[in-house]
């Protein structure tokens, strides 16, 4: 692709659809490479819409507004960078080349559903997954968590990283889980998948580039989830030779199935030689937030790079590990102190991303850090968290 000059007739356009933590980083390295960007998000002041070049607020599911926003700005490329997006009305636009939609539209919308993801993985491509029935009633529920054995997982077909799922230990749990499944999805639907537990070792994020040159995978991530969402990762994940390989043929082969360009974030569980699918994000994940200081281009460089057809190095830096920041609080314009203290820890660095408003657990910024092993690195990177504190900005 020819790069332009950015705020002129040559420019080349870059639109993101949704301006968060990740998204941010993305916009600087597009920048980096002399692209123009657009990011657009539902609240104004979003992290990457203050280092974009223009900024646009609308309501994203909207697929009119999406689609006028496009008409207007005529982005080449548009990255999505959250789920709640008209992915149906990404599918007419890039049919009718207003923009090439990264990695895909098919893509995009595929994997914002957990039935159309799954059904991929497990029933077209053969997949190893967890025991799943999808439901679309209480008593669907009831019955397909009898099938699949307790404990299970229920979670909305359609919603954010950790948004409305629940871990159900016995049957007389899957009512609330329902109920709570059905106020937390992306869109007011009545349908869920129930998953049953697969007791692994551990579970890896395997970041996976499609470029010009084929497919290139970065250093397994291992990472702690707490009720859905991230809190803690590192990288490299040890793991047996096998298994390094199996997980690669997953991601492989799903990727493959998705098409298109950019980076993956294929979601697997481990157990010795044993690897089992879980998800896949068709973007940068929040688990490789870690490669800002593990790797010599981060899942961000590695994203932009392959969006816009030029080369890319996944190679490891070396160990590295990130802890997550929380807001601890409800408020607006929060302030940080102890960024001192954090910074002075040997192979320390801090993101705060700038959101404008806190929530008790909204991720606010991350603590990463580089040590010569991974347990030092996790330790350094959880004590560096663990001292910024976030206070009333008043």
């Amino acid at each position: 692709m020819r790069i332009g000059t950015p705020l002129s007739s040559t420019a080349t356009k870059v639109m993101l659809l949704g301006s968060g933590e990740l998204g941010k980083e993305v916009v600087i390295e597009l920048q980096r490479l002399g692209v123009e960007t657009i990011a657009v998000d539902r609240y104004a002041n979003a992290p990457a819409q203050q280092v974009a070049h223009r900024a646009h607020v609308i309501d994203m599911t909207d697929a009119r507004a999406v689609r006028n926003l496009i008409r207007e700005e005529r982005p080449h490329l548009v990255v999505p960078e959250i789920e709640a997006i008209a992915t149906e009305e990404l599918l007419r636009i890039e049919a009718e080349g207003l923009a090439r939609v990264i990695p895909t539209a098919n893509a995009v919308n595929t994997t914002m559903n957990r039935e159309r993801i799954r059904k991929l993985a497990a029933e077209d491509l053969q997949l190893p997954t967890s025991p799943y029935a999808f439901a679309s009633s209480l008593e669907d529920l009831e019955a397909g968590a009898a099938r699949v054995g307790f404990p299970c997982f229920v979670k909305p077909v359609m919603s954010s990283s950790g948004k409305g799922q629940s871990k159900v230990r016995d049957a007389a749990g899957v009512g609330k889980a329902w109920d709570y499944a059905l106020s937390a999805g992306r869109v007011k639907q009545t349908r869920v998948i129930v998953e049953g537990e697969i007791k692994f070792d551990f579970e890896i994020t395997l970041l996976t580039v499609r470029h010009a040159g084929g497919t290139a995978f970065c250093d397994a991530i291992g990472h702690v989830q707490v009720e859905g969402d991230y809190v803690e990762s590192w990288q490299p994940q040890p793991m047996a030779p096998t298994a390094l390989e199996r997980a690669r043929a997953i991601a492989k082969k799903i990727t493959d199935a998705l098409g298109g360009a950019g980076i993956f974030g294929v979601e697997l569980f481990v157990k010795g030689d044993d690897v089992w699918f879980s998800e896949v994000s068709p973007r940068p994940h929040d688990t490789g937030l870690v490669t800002l200081s593990s790797q010599y281009q981060s899942e961000f460089a590695l994203h932009a790079r392959a969006i816009l057809g030029f080369a890319v190095d996944t190679s490891l830096r070396g160990p590295g590990a990130s802890a997550v920041i929380y807001g601890g609080m409800e408020a607006k314009g929060i302030a940080f102190e102890g960024l001192e203290q954090a910074l002075a820890i040997p192979g320390v660095d801090l993101r705060l991303f700038g959101k404008p408003e806190s929530f008790k657990k909204r991720r606010m910024g991350v603590a990463l850090a580089r040590a010569g092993d991974i347990d030092t690195a996790r330790a350094n990177a959880k004590r560096a968290a663990s001292l910024v504190k976030p206070v009333g900005g008043g």
